[in-house]
């Protein structure tokens, strides 16, 4: 009992001090895991193997952590290092992408294509931000989104926070797609062994009906706020402006682009895990760089993978000692096994709960409970994973400080002297937000049950 109340206590602590953002996320989740493992495992369950399977380091020396021929093989309980190698690797493909010059190169040429005109390139903008961060985490799309946006506002004379608003949206819904979209998802599918085309089908097509509706909604919404003070015609574009100046590293960052996208598309019939596929594509990477290599190393966010690898810690002291089977039961209880109800309160409650604090850490912590509530309730757990990773992935957009990208575009926005205060951000997101959590509760509840 005392150890509940321990592990509970700091978990609580942890949540409060990412909320504050007083101190740097990475040092809260590394302090309150450090605390978990000494006061937790040590002083109060005096467990050693607890301790070692929340630290979940044996299973990386295994065969199947690398190569599992479509069955999972990684323990959701403790780190899940699976997750961690993933995303790092992406992290340093990202880099080798940005310093090429695709993102702009890319943003610059669509805008091009409509001929500069603000409508066509809101649009534009939206659908390419909801594509690129399927594959690419949305923080580092909407960062150059966002940057090149405020250069067009500049040129065509209009107001980017509209295009903003909208573009990191989008970044959201389209990470909801993919395994490898959202980290919640990386999250989700490592832990439970589902593979990028399972995303795909299910989140993926609860995502591509939304983003139909978010496209019309936002366009109904911000239309009368995009119009241009100057005229297409009487634009001098220079060429400068599209031209790839790194030619060599340009190809080399599409080629390995899109060998990331086949491997993890393939990865359920090839075996080779997110773990292997991710440490691969950081490795061609850096070799593609050359001398380039340690600089694309330097700029990998190590802040995050720390933030991970506490965060991991700590949700293991909460599953370790029995408390996500009491929340389980919790929700059981109140939902009477009505699955309908219970769908509805595990996507409403991620939703509510992500659009104030961090989506990872709650989807972290709700993994093993959708696993007993699945065992415990009768209920497929595909399709209360499906119902979590909407519900963390949408809720974080109808606030400022809801997900990551959220931060990165109001903050791009603010620094080029267009703030976006709290009331204008939620009386745009927030409805956006309900629509399309109420999208997927309906597809949840007609595709599956």
């Amino acid at each position: 009992m005392l150890a509940q109340v321990i592990a509970v206590t700091i978990f609580l602590i942890m949540f409060a001090l990412i909320i504050t953002d007083k101190i740097e996320r990475h040092y809260v989740t590394l302090g309150c895991g450090l605390a978990t493992l000494i006061l937790v495992f040590g002083v109060c369950m005096r467990d050693f193997e607890a301790a070692m399977e929340t630290l979940n380091i044996a299973p990386i020396f295994t065969l199947g952590f690398w190569y599992e021929a479509g069955t999972a093989s990684e323990s959701s309980s403790g780190i899940n290092w699976a997750t961690i190698i993933f995303i790092a690797g992406m992290m340093v493909m990202v880099e080798g992408m940005a310093k090429a010059g695709f993102f702009r190169w890319l943003c610059m040429t669509i805008a091009k294509l409509v001929r500069f005109k603000t409508i066509p390139i809101f649009i534009t903008f939206m659908i390419m931000s909801s594509i690129l961060a399927m594959f690419i985490d949305s923080i580092t799309v909407i960062l150059f989104l966002a940057a090149v946006t405020v250069e067009l506002a500049q040129l065509l004379k209009f107001n980017p926070v509209p295009m903003i608003l909208a573009e990191v949206f989008c970044a959201n819904l389209g990470g909801s797609a993919t395994m490898c979209g959202d980290p919640p998802n990386i999250i989700i599918g490592t832990s439970l062994g589902y593979s990028f085309g399972d995303f795909i089908i299910n989140t993926g097509f609860i995502a591509g009906i939304s983003l139909i509706v978010v496209v019309i909604y936002f366009y109904l919404v911000f239309r009368k706020e995009l119009v241009s003070g100057v005229a297409a015609e009487d634009l001098d574009i220079s060429k400068e402006a599209t031209k790839i100046e790194d030619k060599k590293g340009f190809t080399a960052s599409c080629i390995i682009f899109g060998l990331a996208v086949i491997l993890l598309v393939s990865h359920a019939q090839t075996g080779l895990t997110v773990a292997t596929i991710g440490l691969f594509i950081a490795i061609i990477t850096l070799i593609a760089a050359g001398k380039s290599a340690w600089e694309l190393l330097t700029k990998i966010d190590y802040k995050t993978v720390l933030f991970f690898i506490g965060l991991f810690v700590v949700v293991g002291g909460l599953e370790q000692t029995g408390i996500l089977e009491v929340i389980a039961a919790f929700i059981g209880k109140i939902s009477g096994g009505n699955m309908y109800l219970m769908i509805a309160i595990i996507i409403w409650v991620s939703g509510i709960a992500s659009a104030f604090i961090d989506n990872i850490p709650f989807a972290a912590t709700m993994i093993p409970v959708i696993k007993s509530l699945a065992q415990t309730e009768g209920i497929g757990l595909s399709i209360l994973a499906w119902a979590l990773a909407m519900g963390t992935d949408i809720g974080g957009s109808a606030t400022p400080i809801g997900a990551s990208a959220n931060v990165v575009g109001t903050s791009v926005a603010a620094k080029e002297g267009y703030p976006i205060g709290w009331g204008k951000y939620c009386k745009a997101m927030m409805p956006a937000t309900v629509i399309v959590l109420v999208i997927s509760m309906i597809c949840v509840w007609v595709r599956y049950l």
